[in-house]
């Protein structure tokens, strides 16, 4: 049976940023089969880093992406690593202890020169990142978009053993106080 890492990523802080915290949070409330564990990474970066090469065969992080889309709008966005440098030497790529650059991290992981998991990111567009003084709590948009992402984390979860070929390229829930949710998924193999 495939490991898997569902990671919360975020400051509770910031506002919206504590997205992925609440929804791990939330999943780790519920019944999830035993080869999947679920952590809130909160804004540890090393602990992230380091738990990723504990031989997970696939890693669904969540955290809030600026994308441009309406607050509220959950995306399944696979990383593109073709770009990371893995021909660098083992720990090349700092990272600081408490910044959570998911893009950073994973050129850490590679750097490590460790197997890590294919990695999917469930991602909520933000309204407020909490500002100067930040503050604690969701807005009503992001609020909303905590349980539809769940469900998608749980769709995830019924997928990726079946789907190690797939790609996904695009895939959108927009949740907003008018609409429904409405999922597109298109799938390219590799």
């Amino acid at each position: 049976m495939s490991r898997i890492l569902i990671g919360g990523i975020g400051n509770i802080f910031m506002g919206d940023d504590g997205f992925g915290c609440e929804v791990a949070q939330r999943l780790s409330r519920c019944k999830l089969p035993e080869h999947v564990d679920v952590v809130d990474f909160g804004i540890r970066a090393i602990d992230l880093s380091y738990t990723l090469t504990d031989g997970y065969d696939f890693a669904i992080l969540i955290d809030t992406v600026q994308r441009g889309g309406a607050p509220g709008t959950v995306y399944v966005i696979e990383p593109d690593l073709s770009d990371s440098d893995c021909e660098s030497e083992p720990g090349e790529h700092p990272i600081a202890a408490h910044d959570m650059d998911l893009a950073s991290i994973l050129r850490f992981v590679a750097s490590l020169g460790k197997r890590g998991p294919r990695v999917l990111l469930v991602g909520c567009e933000p309204e407020c990142l909490g500002g100067d003084s930040g503050y604690i709590g969701l807005g009503a948009a992001v609020s909303l978009a905590v349980d539809r992402a769940a469900a998608e984390v749980q769709a995830l979860l019924e997928e990726l053993p079946r789907s190690r070929a797939a790609r996904w390229t695009d895939r959108q829930t927009i949740i907003g106080p008018q609409s429904a949710a409405v999922t597109q998924l298109q799938e390219v193999s590799r």
